[in-house]
């Protein structure tokens, strides 16, 4: 029950973030996905695949590892620690996104 929460949290949070970065980056095609270490863009997918690109990459790693969380038991001593460690990935991911969508944000203002 609190996987599935933790679950459908992390993934309504990502979604939202990607349905508002859709409204305010409408005018622009094609988003940045990657950046060099000197800042320059590496490559750009269309608006809608680099926003959904992070939410279904986060979905896919937290069913994983709350799939595991359910069917495969903790080794002993770390019964407890199951519930963090899946909530410090889906936060993670969560932040991940809230990054590059904040990064295409830079990007799109520098355009400017």
């Amino acid at each position: 029950m609190l996987v599935g929460l933790i679950l459908l949290a992390a993934v309504g949070a990502m979604i939202a973030l990607s349905v508002r970065a859709d409204r305010r980056f409408r005018a622009i095609d094609r988003l940045p996905m990657q950046w060099t270490l000197t800042g320059a863009v590496s490559w750009h997918a269309p608006r809608a695949v680099a926003l959904a690109f992070m939410p279904v990459l986060g979905t896919m790693l937290i069913l994983a590892v709350g799939a595991m969380a359910l069917w495969v038991p903790p080794r002993a001593g770390q019964e407890g620690l199951v519930i963090p460690v899946l909530l410090a990935i889906a936060a993670g991911m969560v932040a991940i996104h809230a990054l590059h969508i904040w990064m295409i944000g830079r990007w799109a203002k520098a355009r400017h």
